[in-house]
């Protein structure tokens, strides 16, 4: 019978289950329900036949791919023991960061398939960390104690910020983000697998980090994380759960960013043109603060971000960000002009916030974005073939995803890519009390030991418009609480429970709860009817996405030019770098009624969700739409430009003439960075001194003051003939006057800037060919001088003639 669940009462039950996981025994036993009470064990959900079955037993094998040794060399080098194995070389700069995805992979996949590689790697790993740890509180005794990291030069930064000097550190490539992976590593590998030695060196780990930065006052603290550190608030939370020390809680809230905690208490958004993977995991950390601790503060700081990023700026496959910031409202075209769209990173971490904030309060809304990521973003963002990842997913009309190449690319999407196929059966059922949430409609079996129970969901969604759930063992009295998506139509849910319908008063978005006896035999059907509908791209209303029920329809629109399209280890590797294609070329909706499309994509006869488009599209092509999770190797369509016929020709006109430009100067560039922005300046090794960045105009721009400097290394790609094209403007303060090298010969000086000028200027500096003869690289620099400001620059280019 259906049983109105009083969904205060379930969010208390919750609270207090949380809250009872401070109290449990450290016993291995109790390690994953010690911090997620509301999930089952890994191995008691097995997955069935199905695309994420087949997604995470190819991940294994790719996981398995790479060399631990490797992997663990900068520990090693950094603990001065002796080498075993070379490191990976690409991304070098984060030299370990990938280590630590490795262990939670290796972790995840081991509680629910109990892989014996897995397992045997899992404690080669953890001796080898002990070893580091052991070596870097006799080699390192003055900083190093408990210390169990890779960063490079890790010495000089670390003793260094122990005594408040910051420079070695704001010189490095974000170290806290770097130790942060082998943290939550270590905190995995007991979570899931009941390591009790990678608990006590996460614990020990986490007192290092205590230690090397008690001496920092607050503001210092506040400085420091200015630079990008991870989820190091999270698992300090994590630790105060663990071990039930509160030094571990103030240590959670004093690594936590105030430049962003305040606004997001202050129902502010305040994330236009931050970098956003950097953010997310400073709010799954306040989640977690306000979960352990009951703050009102950080709770709602953690659920106001995920409600702006979640509602105002993620894209119709659930993914965020754009040259990995987030726009600006007004820069929703970025989205279609850039090929550097929503990275991987986000995802894994907006679900992990999504998971946080359901723990305390089991919402559909929820579970319908969660659906909506891992089915079109996160299972995409896997080769089907090789296993590979992908670092960006564009949005950008008939551009292309690149692959890691396994064993070879270091990205960080390689990293938590790792991770995000290892956990499909994590959130399809939690509990609380007597209560079985089904969350997601992925074919799976459910044993519920403590109930003794077991449930076995029979599907081929979204193939399917349908589920069905047989107790196949045990019998039990509890809510069996089905999700009533939003994507459903008010009351065209049907479910049945041994051929009876099930009465109900839901709206979409909702859990329906059937509570009864259940026995071994019992059957539940659930239909779920499936609608088209459109998206709009955030904030630009000329642009939609197709979508049937909670899945993306995309369509292949060629295979010309995937340059690049499986990646090694080369720096840039992980940006798709064939050229874009027109967008006045693309296919284009002509419709003047927008709200007609829909019912505009024709069914393909046995082929369940794959439409034809029977609507005025121009430069059609024979095109058809599929799940886009199921594109690959190809260039693709997701976002449609759609204009009425009375627009068409005037806003071809514009665009033509713009793509022309644009696409002109692609071809002419050998390379590009955009000052300001952290990972195009990662890239390119920038060097520094007295400089600043910040974004106005809707860009990002970098200065120095001062005799401060700033520079970057550009790829020449051996051409002998290059022009420095440059984006700046006068600054608000202060003359413009600096030098601009080419290594350690001087090109110019830049003087000409009109006093009353706030206008991006546009120069073109050409360089001698001596200044270029034998060089594959170069770096430009741009010198200040005493009472002027170099810059503030906006773009760097390399230009052919």
């Amino acid at each position: 019978m259906y049983v109105p669940i009083n969904f205060k009462r379930v969010t208390e039950i919750a609270r207090l289950a949380i809250l009872a996981g401070l109290l449990l025994s450290s016993a291995a036993t109790y390690a994953q329900s010690s911090l997620y009470p509301n999930t089952f064990p890994l191995n008691n959900v097995v997955m069935l036949k199905g695309p994420f079955q087949h997604a995470r037993d190819l991940n294994i094998n790719t996981v398995l791919a790479y060399d631990a040794d490797r992997l663990l060399a900068g520990y090693r080098k950094q603990a001065g023991l002796p080498e075993k194995a070379k490191s990976y070389p690409n991304w070098d700069g984060l030299d370990g960061h990938i280590g630590g995805h490795y262990l939670s992979a290796l972790a995840l996949n081991y509680a629910a398939t109990h892989n014996a590689e897995c397992k045997k790697r899992i404690d080669y790993v953890v001796a080898e960390l002990r070893a580091c740890q052991e070596a870097n509180g006799v080699n390192h005794p003055d900083w190093g104690t408990g210390y169990v990291g890779a960063v490079p030069n890790s010495a000089e930064i670390w003793s260094t910020l122990k005594h408040g000097d910051l420079k070695a550190y704001n010189s490095a490539w974000v170290p806290w983000y770097n130790v942060h992976k082998m943290f939550a590593g270590l905190r995995d590998a007991w979570t899931y697998t009941q390591n009790e030695e990678a608990r006590k060196i996460f614990l020990n780990f986490c007192d290092w980090a205590i230690q090397i930065t008690a001496s920092l006052s607050d503001q210092q603290m506040q400085a420091m994380l200015n630079q990008e550190h991870g989820g190091m608030n999270e698992l300090f939370a994590d630790a105060y759960q663990i071990k039930k020390d509160p030094k571990y809680l103030t240590a959670a809230k004093r690594f936590s960013h105030q430049a962003l905690l305040i606004p997001l208490v202050a129902g502010k958004d305040n994330l236009d043109n931050k970098h956003a993977n950097t953010q997310v995991p400073k709010a799954i950390g306040f989640e977690r603060i306000g979960e352990l601790s009951n703050d009102s503060s950080y709770l709602k700081a953690g659920s106001f971000f995920w409600e702006t990023v979640a509602n105002n700026r993620s894209l119709a496959f659930g993914g965020n960000s754009r040259r990995e910031f987030f726009p600006s409202k007004s820069a929703g075209m970025d989205f279609i002009n850039d090929v550097e769209g929503p990275e991987t990173c986000n995802s894994y971490n907006m679900l992990k916030l999504t998971e946080d904030l359901f723990r305390m309060h089991p919402s559909a809304k929820y579970a319908d974005f969660y659906e909506r990521t891992m089915f079109n973003h996160i299972l995409s963002t896997q080769h089907p073939t090789h296993g590979g990842y992908v670092y960006f997913t564009p949005a950008r009309p008939r551009h292309y995803r690149v692959y890691s190449a396994p064993n070879q690319a270091m990205w960080c999407c390689v990293g938590s890519g790792m991770e995000n196929h290892s956990k499909y059966n994590q959130f399809i059922y939690t509990h609380v009390g007597d209560s079985l949430f089904v969350n997601l409609f992925v074919a799976s079996e459910l044993n519920w030991k403590e109930k003794g129970i077991t449930w076995r969901q029979q599907t081929n969604f979204p193939e399917e418009e349908k589920t069905s759930f047989v107790v196949t063992a045990g019998s039990a009295r509890l809510n069996l609480m089905i999700r009533y998506p939003s994507w459903v139509a008010k009351g065209a849910l049907k479910i049945t429970v041994n051929g009876k319908n099930v009465a109900y008063t839901n709206q979409p978005s909702s859990y329906i709860a059937i509570n009864r006896l259940w026995k071994k035999g019992d059957v539940v059907h659930v239909s779920l009817p499936m609608q088209n509908h459109i998206e709009y791209l955030p904030n630009e209303a000329e642009y939609v996405a197709f979508m049937r029920g909670p899945i993306l329809l995309a369509a292949k629109t060629g295979a010309e030019n995937l340059d690049g399209l499986v990646a090694g280890d080369s720096r840039w590797g992980h940006i798709a770098s064939g050229p874009k294609l027109a967008l006045n070329q693309a296919p284009i909706i002509v419709e003047d009624q927008i709200s007609d499309l829909p019912e505009k994509l024709q069914p393909v006869a046995g082929r369940p969700m794959h439409f034809t488009p029977a609507m005025n599209l121009k430069n059609n092509n024979g095109l058809e739409l599929e799940p886009f999770y199921k594109i690959h190797d190809s260039r693709y369509q997701m976002y449609w430009l759609s204009l009425s016929s009375g627009q068409y020709q005037s806003r071809m006109d514009s665009i033509a003439a713009a793509e022309k430009e644009n696409i002109a100067l692609q071809k002419r560039t050998v390379d590009y960075v955009a000052p300001g922005e952290q990972q195009p300046e990662a890239d390119h090794f920038i060097q520094q001194s007295n400089s600043n960045s910040g974004n106005s105009f809707g860009d990002f721009w970098r200065s120095a003051s001062g005799t401060g400097y700033f520079s970057y290394q550009l790829a020449t790609k051996n051409e002998q003939q290059l022009t420095l094209l440059l984006r700046y403007r006068r600054p608000e303060s202060g003359d413009t006057k600096f030098d601009i090298y080419i290594d350690e010969d001087k090109l110019t000086t830049v003087t000409q800037m009109p006093a009353t000028s706030k206008q991006l200027m546009q120069v073109s500096f050409p360089i001698p060919e001596a200044f270029l003869k034998g060089k594959a690289t170069i770096r430009v620099k741009f010198q200040g001088s005493q009472g002027n400001v170099a810059g503030p620059v906006y773009h760097i280019r390399l230009l052919k003639p």
